[in-house]
């Protein structure tokens, strides 16, 4: 019996497949529930004791012999089979996803990008400020409409903290904090209350600007915003300015660009008149200058706004608000 142990033992280590069929051939007869180790088992039994001590540890280790060669058998075979048919090596390479810059902050870049070349730097203040820096040293009368809770998110009713409404609040900081001559942006996500739909949100991001110092004019004005809106849109593009009001500025002026789309002529986005509204201005009123501490019979300066939002769906022809903050791919991936 023992040389029949030590056969079973030489052909278990010498066995090889190279098909499943042939590993489930090995299987049956040497781990199978009617494999030949287990008659070999009940032989054992009749065994005369003195054989027994050799015959048990050459019986257990063709046991152990037989498992381990079949999960080597197993895995030989598994993977000839993986590597040969289920893998082509001529497809190309898969590759992840790379994602892509949002497109307010593509515009916010550009815009940075296109004053700092004009000597502006960069600022920036916090998104809950004080009534102060918000409204009342920006020259807002006490009964103006922004006051109002339908308009502005005030912080747990109290009538002094809210949310900013516009990018001014760091304006004001900053004249006064810092003497003329002053030449910054201001970039950064503003607050209203107002309902969401396509072409209104209850929070967007601006861009404002603020130039004060001796023998500023208004023409200092006007050329700022027309290097800046021939780098933005393009340098056959030409801009026209509209007397309007805002408390902070006097005077005032709302600023146009020609459309760029259809070139004047009148399309959908310029709503058949040739221009398109990008942004509003002004010289800073000598109150506000005042307020801050900057002496307004030396020094002038004048201040702009515009919203980022408003730059980027003219620039791209987006038709609907709401697609900068839904983080639909299907949107996002365009850019």
């Amino acid at each position: 019996m023992l040389e029949k142990v030590k056969s079973f033992i030489s052909e278990v280590e010498n066995a090889t497949a190279k098909t499943e069929e042939e590993v489930e051939s090995f299987r049956l007869k040497f781990v199978g529930r009617n494999n030949v180790i287990n008659d070999l088992f009940e032989e054992f039994k009749q065994v005369p004791a003195e054989q027994k001590r050799e015959l048990g540890p050459a019986l257990n280790n063709l046991k152990n012999l037989a498992q381990n060669k079949l999960k080597e058998l197993s895995s030989t075979v598994s993977a000839g089979k993986s590597s040969s048919s289920d893998i082509d090596v001529t497809l190309p390479g898969a590759y992840g996803v790379e994602g892509s810059i949002h497109p307010i902050s593509q515009t916010k870049s550009r815009i940075i990008e296109i004053f700092e070349r004009q000597g502006f730097n960069v600022e920036d203040g916090p998104e809950i400020d004080n009534d102060w820096n918000n409204f009342t040293a920006l020259n807002f009368p006490e009964n103006h409409p922004a006051r109002e809770m339908q308009d502005t998110y005030f912080i747990e009713k109290n009538p002094d903290i809210l949310l900013r409404t516009h990018t001014s609040n760091v304006q004001i900081r900053l004249m006064g904090r810092k003497k003329p001559p002053i030449r910054s942006i201001m970039p950064g996500r503003v607050y209203r209350n107002e309902a969401i739909s396509a072409r209104a949100h209850c929070f967007f991001h601006q861009v404002e600007g603020l130039v004060v110092g001796e023998n500023i004019s208004f023409r200092d004005l006007k050329n700022t915003l027309y290097h800046f809106s021939k780098e933005m849109f393009g340098k056959n593009t030409k801009i026209r300015l509209r007397p309007s009001y805002f408390p902070f500025t006097e005077p005032s002026a709302e600023i146009d660009i020609s459309c760029f789309i259809c070139g004047g002529s009148g399309c959908k986005i310029c709503k058949q008149t040739g221009w398109v509204e990008i942004a509003g201005s002004g010289m800073v009123d000598p109150n506000v200058l005042e307020n801050c501490g900057i002496d307004s019979t030396k020094y002038s300066g004048f201040a702009f706004g515009m919203g980022i939002e408003r730059i980027t769906m003219l620039k791209y022809q987006i038709d609907d608000l709401r697609l900068f903050s839904e983080n639909d791919v299907r949107f996002l991936k365009q850019f």
